[in-house]
């Protein structure tokens, strides 16, 4: 009986040591995606992609029968910090033989998809949306 009793004393010692499973961790939360930088080529093309962009490149192509172009050009290789948000800085031309007309002035956000318009006059910008909206009554006060 001393075996059995030193058998079920060992047993029983044994289950006082075992300690319980560790809790699982707490499942944090992944972290959200990283925003992809656009490149400077894919900005441009975003430019060309505007209605406003294509329809100019068509009126000047056709009025100039094929001679002068539409073009998309980087104003300043350095990006502009407006609130902390870094963007390219980029020119839709004329580029005619003897010199370059600017038409428009845009901001392309390097990560996201914003798109601001620069004013021709001044330094102040205005979002796509807004430039839209002015650029429609210019256009109808001309007719």
């Amino acid at each position: 009986m001393s075996i059995l009793a030193l058998a079920l004393a060992c047993g029983l010692g044994a289950c006082k040591r075992a300690e319980p499973p560790a809790p699982a961790p707490a499942a944090q939360p992944a972290p959200a995606p990283a925003v992809p930088e656009r490149t400077r080529d894919q900005a441009m093309a975003q430019v060309l992609a505007l209605p406003e962009v294509k329809a100019w490149s068509e009126q000047i192509e056709q009025k100039s029968k094929g001679k002068v172009h539409g073009a998309v050009i980087e104003d300043d290789p350095t990006p502009r910090v407006i609130d902390g948000k870094s963007y390219y800085q980029l020119s839709f031309v004329e580029n005619r033989r003897q010199d370059v007309h600017r038409r428009a002035s845009f901001l392309v956000a390097r990560q996201g998809d914003d798109i601001l318009v620069e004013s021709l006059e001044d330094d102040s910008v205005q979002s796509l949306g807004e430039w839209r909206r002015n650029i429609q009554r210019v256009e109808l006060k001309g007719n």
